[in-house]
């Protein structure tokens, strides 16, 4: 069953939230002087959503550029069966490939949609050989090259 931000979330949790989206490194005393409580207070409650699973990740986010590989690469995956053990392994295969930023199972004419971050064109290449070809179960795939990232990664409006 799906929770509900009201249900389970108060408004110092909400600000808490905008806040770490912002920038993680925040020092729990700034977050408590901008909300209104303690640091030991603030620290609780970070603790809390950690736990319950509302912060799931703390990370750093490169800048593709500079450590050189900087192609972004979406791509649109059509499955030849959509029996479940096929799919799951198709999952598990993206997954597991860390070129693979992101990938979305969705509805409509295609069936995943996968984000890459690749070196440049001959490391794609060589990614859809193992990923599209050798991997089994791929239809089809229609490849984009991002021209200029324009946002990649974004707060989730709490």
């Amino acid at each position: 069953m799906a929770r509900t931000i009201a249900s389970d979330l108060d408004e110092f949790d909400l600000k808490i939230l905008r806040l770490v989206q912002q920038d993680n490194q925040t020092p729990q005393r700034v977050i408590a002087d901008k909300i209104g409580l303690s640091p030991p207070a603030v620290a609780r409650r970070l603790q809390h959503l950690r736990e319950a699973k509302y912060i799931r990740s703390d990370i750093s986010v490169l800048d593709e550029t500079a450590i050189g590989r900087p192609l972004t690469i979406v791509v649109h995956v059509t499955t030849e069966n959509e029996r479940l053990d096929l799919l799951d392994g198709m999952k598990e295969r993206f997954s597991k490939c860390p070129q693979v930023q992101q990938c979305y199972y969705v509805t409509g004419e295609m069936d995943f949609i996968l984000i890459l971050n690749v070196r440049d064109m001959a490391e794609y290449n060589e990614l859809t050989r193992t990923l599209f070809f050798e991997g089994g179960n791929v239809r089809s795939f229609r490849t984009c090259v991002s021209m200029e990232n324009v946002k990649t990664y974004g707060p989730i409006p709490v």
